[in-house]
């Protein structure tokens, strides 16, 4: 993929999550932000767009910049955001499932993506890491769920059958998101 194409994909990407974060924040009262948490949610989801360049400015600033990195792992939130926007969750059941395991093949292929660039970790220890790393984020997310509906944000509808479909939907998309990368996006020993 061209670098001007990475470089468009990423601002698309930031600008599409800071409009329609700004969206939820300003019409709280529209029936698909009600009860969500959206002005809570709000700087937790634009969080990881300062995770990316903050972890390759620490790291040296090695060129080139990890723009397809950076936009994976932005992507989940702009996903779960919209999919509240354009209303999906109230109308279709289905949503919260799929976004769960889409969210994370994105999240954990940017992972990947991220730890293939090392250039010191193989292909099998770079899938386990990032379906490792997949797992521990949706057992903290789940968590951070059940903490934000016990301090009184309703309309979650969290359940115990819920929680336990987002575990398992979320690691098997994280665990397909690092095979994706690992199969396809591997970098060659030479330019590595």
């Amino acid at each position: 993929m061209a670098l001007e194409t990475k470089k468009r994909i990423l601002w698309a990407v930031r600008i599409a999550l800071v409009v329609a974060i700004a969206f939820s924040v300003a019409f709280p009262n529209l029936p698909q932000f009600e009860g969500k948490g959206m002005a809570f949610r709000a700087p937790f989801y634009l969080a990881p767009m300062a995770v990316v360049p903050l972890v390759w400015k620490k790291r040296g600033s090695h060129p080139p910049y990890p723009y397809l990195v950076d936009a994976l792992v932005i992507a989940p939130f702009l996903c779960d955001t919209l999919g509240n926007a354009l209303n999906f969750y109230n109308n279709f059941d289905a949503t919260d499932d799929v976004l769960h395991f889409f969210n994370w093949v994105l999240l954990i292929a940017g992972i990947t993506l991220a730890v293939s660039r090392l250039g010191t970790v193989g292909r099998l220890n770079a899938w386990a890491l990032g379906w490792g790393l997949g797992g521990l984020a949706i057992i903290w997310w789940e968590a951070a769920e059940f903490l934000v509906q016990e301090l009184g944000t309703a309309g979650l509808g969290l359940t115990y059958e819920d929680t336990v479909g987002d575990l398992l939907l979320s690691s098997t998309g994280g665990a397909l998101g690092a095979a994706i990368v690992t199969r396809f996006f591997w970098p060659d020993p030479v330019d590595a």
